[in-house]
């Protein structure tokens, strides 16, 4: 029963184990689902679940319904028409980093979108290419379609790459789109925890990198041929400044003026964004504005500049993949599906907890996958979501992805009329383009020295997958970076937290021991606590760290008084010793032997229980031995051990667990262990781990149970009344009474029983 008593409550229950606990309360037999149980659920069929799998696998039946026409059309208008601007220019200028003609971009930004109006989970994101997963497909490109290194550089030779290249880029799409999808039937949507926030920001940031550098030659107008390899980024820079003395200085200063006046406006639309109704579309102004100036005069002749060339108007005839291709490039296809699902899924999720509505990994893996199997399929390449284009779609009023087909219609246009509009455009102005979308990234680099600060683990994978990514590459990086992820969970689960604990302000509070002034410790008795799982990888360090906290190694003492039992036989059977009233008196001077020659003799009988029933005197190892005997004396009578932050406890551990509990109990320590999470009991009963020294007895509910329980049993050990009153069943009636000043708030102990 709990009163309360101003702020304090007092608590009267008697002291529980596990066992006494689940006899009084009666614990029920609950029946748990088997796998195949499971396997029928998920096979069976009725009305309402087929209505329900509907639902889910295509989700824009369940909000379109419910869609709110007169408030939300104007906003989903509005913000899909700015979105799509935004998506016409960065289809264009990511193509530069796919290393195809810039009009593909522009079905990488329309066929996806349709897709995952039908299947996405969504409301905000705006699906379409994205300059990670870009680069990434274009490193794909230009290892499978290197430039041509004949110098051959007439239209024939150009056009026949940029087939080739367009090839590629769609195969690797539709191989990443068939992972995803994939993945999404198999429910496999859980696998972005395996990829940290910290990993993700470092990667994205390296990606950033890769795209800074890779957009140098179009801003300088140098042929830079493609190093797809490890430390390539190194030799792209070391070419780039090899022939920096040829750089289009006409090309070089319109980058720089188109960078600078983006990156200001940009930096105004977002400190003004509470005051502007609407971002300023800079990026639309500047594209409109380079092409006319591109179209009346002419820069072939003046500046000698390269431009975008035609933008082919209309779609194109839909191909399957290149068998060929798909097979040099599976590994590569696997990281972008997952890579570009991660980066969508993170973003999906920072707005469904902002708008508060529910989204579906699985279901979304399956959207983006269809969706970039159709656009592989349109010879787009690969899409996830812009930060950038998303920020502006939710920004600009968004509801619904309605403002995501409203933009897509807004590509369409671009495709089918005013493509031409575009064709003069200078490939430097959608490098500076391109440039102008990272600043999000970049600014990743602030959250180091946050991470240093609040989590050094997460901080050092942050800088890990940074260097990685850069110098190994993408692909390489990524898998490095996880491979470096997991290693750090393995150190931090194989050096777990472990502590000793004592009591806190007298009271049922057990904390670490180092950090307060005002504890108790029961003499002879230690509270040792594990913060973590114990398994295979960590028991031994769980071990080691439990013989530090005690102070002593219970085998090599129990190797010790072993080794004292076989002197003592020898030298009571030589005369040597002799019993008397006041214990072992030594008659003779004694023959000492080596603990070599007690060790050959029988030596696996050094690690078993202590046996002195053949001895005419029970041996107290606390007191004087004879000469030339030396045990370590014990302190100790009774270690608990807290296990409420144990998880789980695999195979491995437990036998090493069960042997180092023997060790103690066999040096008479009485063993605890508290806290431990519903169902370890039965699975260590269903694994053998009890016997006639290691019971189940041993389990008590909280670390106060158990403590209470070890006083008393002392108590009762030295008062003949308590003795007696145990010994009729009575002992759980005594009232608790603190000892030492322990607070009424706590719990109760029997009466002799004090603190």
């Amino acid at each position: 029963m709990v009163e309360p008593v101003g702020n304090h409550y007092v608590i009267a229950r008697p002291v529980y184990s596990e066992n006494a606990f689940n006899e009084e309360h009666g614990k029920l037999h609950r029946y748990h689902k088997t796998f195949w149980d499971h396997l029928k659920l998920y096979f069976s069929c009725s009305p309402q679940r087929v209505k329900k799998i509907a639902l889910r696998l295509f989700p824009v039946f369940s909000w379109l319904p419910a869609y709110r026409f007169r408030e939300w059309i104007l906003s989903d208008i509005v913000s899909g028409i700015n979105t799509g601007l935004v998506a016409v220019l960065q289809g264009l200028a990511f193509a530069l980093l796919v290393n195809v003609p810039p009009s593909y971009g522009l079905y990488a930004a329309f066929f996806p979108v349709l897709v995952y109006f039908i299947f996405g989970t969504s409301r905000h994101i705006s699906v379409g290419p994205f300059p990670v997963l870009s680069l990434m497909v274009g490193e794909v490109v230009t290892r499978l379609v290197p430039d041509d290194s004949t110098g051959n550089g007439n239209s024939t030779n150009t056009s026949a790459i940029n087939d080739e290249r367009v090839m590629v880029a769609a195969s690797v799409t539709f191989l990443s789109g068939i992972v995803q999808l994939l993945l999404g039937i198999l429910q496999f949507g859980f696998i972005v925890i395996y990829l940290s926030q910290s990993l993700i920001s470092g990667f994205t940031t390296a990606a950033a990198i890769h795209v800074l550098v890779s957009q140098l030659k179009f801003m300088l107008q140098l042929p830079v041929p493609g190093f797809n390899k490890p430390f390539g980024i190194i030799y792209t820079l070391e070419s780039i400044f090899s022939q920096i003395t040829k750089t289009n200085v006409a090309d070089l200063v319109t980058s720089l003026v188109v960078l600078l006046i983006v990156f200001v406006v940009k930096e105004m639309n977002d400190r003004y964004k509470e005051k502007l109704p609407t971002p300023i579309p800079i990026e639309l102004l500047v594209t409109v504005l380079a092409a006319l100036i591109s179209y009346f005069v002419n820069f072939e002749e003046k500046f000698q500049v390269a431009i975008v060339g035609k933008l082919e108007e209309g779609f194109q005839v839909p191909v399957a993949p290149d068998v060929g291709i798909l097979q040099n490039c599976i590994g590569d296809g696997i990281s972008i599906a997952i890579v570009g699902f991660a980066v969508a899924f993170s973003v999906a999720k920072v707005y469904s907890i902002k708008h508060d509505y529910p989204i579906d990994g699985n279901q979304e893996l399956i959207a983006f996958g269809l969706g970039n199997i159709v656009g592989g399929s349109f010879k787009g390449f690969a899409s996830s979501t812009a930060l950038s284009r998303s920020g502006v779609q939710e920004s600009t009023g968004g509801k619904t992805q309605i403002a995501g087909i409203i933009s897509s219609v807004i590509v369409l246009v671009v495709i089918l009329a005013i493509g031409f509009i575009l064709a003069p455009l200078q490939k430097s102005v959608l490098a500076s383009l391109a440039l102008g979308n990272l600043k999000g990234m970049l600014m990743q680099f602030k959250e180091v020295a946050i991470l240093w600060r609040k989590d050094k683990y997460d901080c050092v994978i942050w800088v890990v997958t940074f260097i990685a990514a850069v110098l190994l590459g993408l692909d390489i990086g990524l898998a490095t970076a996880v491979a470096f992820q997991l290693l750090t969970v393995v150190i931090r689960s194989q050096i777990p937290s472990c502590t000793v604990l004592a009591n806190v302000g007298r009271s049922n509070i057990y904390r670490n021991r180092k950090d307060y002034t005002d504890i108790y410790e029961p003499e002879g008795v230690k509270i040792f606590r594990c913060s973590s799982p114990i398994f295979f990888a960590n028991i031994e360090f769980f071990r080691e760290k439990l013989i530090t906290a005690v102070g002593f190694n219970p085998l090599r003492v129990l190797r010790k008084r072993n080794k004292a039992l076989r002197k003592i036989r020898k030298m009571l059977k030589k005369g040597e010793l002799q019993v008397t009233p006041k214990g072992l008196i030594c008659m003779a001077k004694p023959t000492y032997e080596s603990d070599e020659e007690l060790d050959n003799d029988k030596i696996e009988e050094l690690d078993q229980p202590t046996v002195m029933t053949d001895l005419p005197i029970r041996i107290n190892w606390d007191t004087d031995l004879p000469p030339g005997i030396t045990v370590p004396q014990v302190k100790l009578h009774s270690i608990i051990l807290d296990f409420s932050s144990v998880s789980f406890l695999d195979f491995s551990a437990m036998t090493v667990l069960r042997k180092t509990l023997k060790e103690f109990a066999r040096l008479d320590i009485d063993l605890y262990i508290v806290g431990a999470h519903e169902g370890l009991l039965d699975k260590l009963e269903r694994s053998a781990f009890f016997d006639e020294e290691i019971k189940p007895s041993m389990f008590f509910l909280t670390i106060h149970d158990a403590v209470l329980h070890i006083l008393l049993k002392k108590d009762i050990a030295n008062s003949p009344k308590l003795k007696l009153a145990e010994e009729k069943g009575r002992s759980s009636d005594y009232a608790i009474i603190p000892r030492n000043g322990l607070r009424s708030r706590e719990c109760t102990i029997p009466t002799e029983t004090k603190f």
